[in-house]
């Protein structure tokens, strides 16, 4: 039982910032690293940023400069800080957990999503 909830989105012009965050709850031994994804309408889901236990972070080609994966000391909260945002950013943004190989513990585990709109 691990739950991931995002909070965050929002509706803001180019060039704003906007920080997302992820909150983990349940069996949180059971999460391993952290990262990012985004999907927008016609397009295939894909992995903006990731960052590891050993605090190594890595980004998608798009988004270097821009965007900052963190994670917090107690390992259960996650943020991404998105500045410059252009309209191409426009996207539900989904927080992902990679699941430990203990016992009882999923593959990987998904929030609902959380929306960002960039639009003049």
């Amino acid at each position: 039982q691990v739950q991931l909830v995002e909070s965050g989105g929002g509706l803001l012009q180019p060039g704003g910032s906007l920080r997302l965050s992820c909150a983990a709850s349940g069996d949180t031994i059971c999460i391993s690293a952290m990262d990012w994804y985004r999907q927008a309408p016609g397009k295939e889901r894909e992995l903006v940023a990731a960052v590891l236990n050993n605090g190594t972070t890595r980004y998608t080609e798009s988004v270097k400069g821009r965007f900052t994966i963190s994670r917090d000391s107690a390992k259960n909260t996650l943020h991404l800080q998105m500045n410059a945002l252009k309209p191409e950013d426009t996207a539900l943004y989904y927080c992902h957990a990679d699941g430990t190989l203990w016992v009882n513990c999923e593959h990987d585990y998904w929030g609902q999503g959380t929306q960002v709109t960039v639009s003049s």
